[in-house]
């Protein structure tokens, strides 16, 4: 009976002064919601960039060009890299395209459109990356052959040049040079982080006559033959561009990162992303703890006098002590109930481009933390107030 009493006794005390209270309450509900918000929006952005590389495969390569050590002369990759890749010398390599990536400049009509993605290569990357076509065709060998310019284009680019209208066969300038529409590739969706559809592929021959010139490539992106023979494939890969480069230490001028490495690497950076956003947000429950010390210190200047009174009558030290207590709990527990709806309700929506993605243990351990808070940032000024001396808070003016 006693408990329930101090608990009365707190909430008549939070009751009396609705607006501080209110004030305190919202410090810990912004702290709980960010918390669960930004933990889910982290998370959303890790599953994204899984699917997106996911969706490119497990038997795939990535060949990039990297700097060489100093005093050595670092070989850029070629077309002739990439054609060398595929023989007998490489029996489990199923192809190598070559890419070249532009800086690119779509218009149509009075529309122009900053394409984020321009990329050259050969009929094989389609299958390579998983890209699908939606509407029309692909490209073909014989394009490449040819140097038509023709391009491949995602569903982002699709949207903003041709709203409503079909694409296809239209022509449209690429750095004002006209390309023709053959096709438009099925929608991957966004990682948040990068649009997979806001771009462009045209034959290599193409884009490197028109937009970069015969330089280096960017890169050259090798299938397997399975996800079985990837490592075969990498150590075949090795050894013929280590021969071809002339390549005799450890440090080659190149690198090859396998779908697995890709996805540790940029899981990683996620994760780090996320540990950062979190810790930002549990900022904001300190600060909110810091609010509960500050407005219960207000309080218990505001009511010596009732705590004189009380323990004039005989109440103990432990009931002041209690009271102030469930005071800065129920504060704390209450800012946490609506800290938790506020970032379900929020984690609901599209965020920057991600979809967020809630986790269940973010959620306990943000009202768990919002109760603690409460206690521990309560503890000094219910001490405070226990330790007051019957007569000298009677005396208080």
């Amino acid at each position: 009976m006693r408990f329930f009493e101090i608990g009365a006794f707190a909430v008549r005390g939070l009751t009396a002064n609705k607006m501080r209270s209110g004030l305190t309450t919202l410090g810990i509900l912004i702290g709980v919601a960010s918390v669960i918000l930004l933990i889910a929006v982290g998370n959303g952005a890790s599953s994204a960039v899984q699917q997106s590389i996911a969706g490119l495969g497990t038997n795939i390569l990535t060949i990039s060009p990297q700097r060489a050590q100093p005093g050595s002369t670092a070989k850029p990759l070629t077309t002739a890299d990439a054609a060398a890749l595929v023989g007998p010398d490489s029996p489990d390599v199923k192809y190598a395209s070559p890419v070249v990536n532009a800086q690119a400049t779509a218009g149509y009509g009075s529309t122009s459109y900053a394409i984020n993605q321009f990329i050259g290569t050969d009929p094989h990357y389609f299958e390579t990356t998983n890209s699908a076509v939606a509407q029309g065709n692909l490209f073909s060998d014989n394009d490449v052959q040819q140097a038509r310019k023709v391009v491949v284009i995602g569903a982002t680019v699709a949207t903003q040049l041709f709203p409503g209208t079909d694409p296809i066969g239209k022509s449209m300038l690429v750095n004002n040079i006209p390309f023709t529409v053959v096709g438009v590739l099925a929608a991957k969706g966004s990682s948040g982080l990068q649009d997979a559809d806001d771009m462009a592929v045209a034959p290599l021959t193409t884009t490197q006559n028109a937009l970069t010139g015969y330089g280096s490539l960017t890169q050259i992106v090798v299938q397997a033959r399975s996800a079985d023979a990837l490592p075969n494939a990498q150590a075949q890969v090795t050894t013929i561009l280590n021969g071809r480069h002339k390549i005799t230490g450890t440090t080659a001028d190149y690198r090859i990162l396998s779908q697995d490495q890709l996805l540790t690497a940029r899981t990683a950076t996620t994760e780090t992303f996320t540990v950062l956003l979190a810790s930002v947000a549990a900022i904001s429950l300190l600060v909110g703890g810091i609010g509960i010390t500050n407005i219960m210190l207000v309080t218990v200047t505001e009511r010596i006098r009732e705590i004189g009174i009380r323990k004039a009558v005989g109440a103990p030290r432990s009931s002041i002590l209690g009271q102030f207590l469930i005071e800065a709990t129920l504060l704390s527990l209450f800012g946490g109930a609506l800290g938790v709806a506020a970032g379900v309700i929020g984690s609901q929506f599209t965020i920057a481009g991600i979809t967020p993605v809630l986790v269940p243990s973010s959620v306990l351990l943000a009202f768990a933390v919002s109760a603690l808070i409460g206690l521990f940032f309560g503890s000094y000024p219910a001490s405070r107030a226990a330790k007051l001396r019957p007569i000298e808070a009677l005396r208080h003016e």
